[in-house]
């Protein structure tokens, strides 16, 4: 398996220190060998790096981009949880789009998500996976992503 922590060295990645919530709920649960990450907006050091809908004001590579980060949002959580050298494999990952009308490329922004999950995990990153356009997301971010991970042992 790849050493995730020098997997995100050799891409320049830093983790994130875990959010507080913006509301009545945990960043994070563990459920036997699971761990379920709540929803994760593209925020660094507390700030919402953009506001808007994916295909009007924030463009697909933008928001692919914003997926990215979400998904290192994502990492960060988990490392706080239980540690990113405890993890299994990557199992599952929900992507939120807030859309524009008419705006059908919902798997390609969370593919932003989906390929960092596979450059830091390696094959163990490969994940079952939703892209799900919606008319708006929490703070007005323009992607949100949550993923259950699996928990060696």
């Amino acid at each position: 398996m790849t050493d995730p922590y020098a997997k995100l060295a050799e891409l320049g990645l830093t983790l994130p220190a875990s959010s507080p919530p913006v509301a009545a709920y945990v960043p994070a649960v563990r459920t036997g060998n699971h761990v379920y990450v709540s929803g994760q907006i593209p925020r660094l050091d507390g700030n919402l790096l953009a506001t808007g809908k994916v295909g009007a004001e924030i463009s697909p590579e933008k928001a692919k981009e914003l997926a990215a980060v979400c998904a290192l949002n994502g990492l960060g959580v988990l490392e706080s949880a239980v540690g990113l050298g405890n993890i299994a494999r990557i199992v599952k990952l929900v992507g939120f789009v807030a859309s524009a009308p008419g705006f059908t490329g919902q798997p390609d922004v969370i593919n932003g998500a989906s390929e960092l999950f596979m450059e830091v995990f390696g094959e163990q990153g490969r994940h079952a996976r939703s892209a799900v356009g919606v008319s708006e997301l929490p703070l007005g971010a323009p992607v949100e992503v949550e993923l259950i991970a699996e928990v060696r042992g």
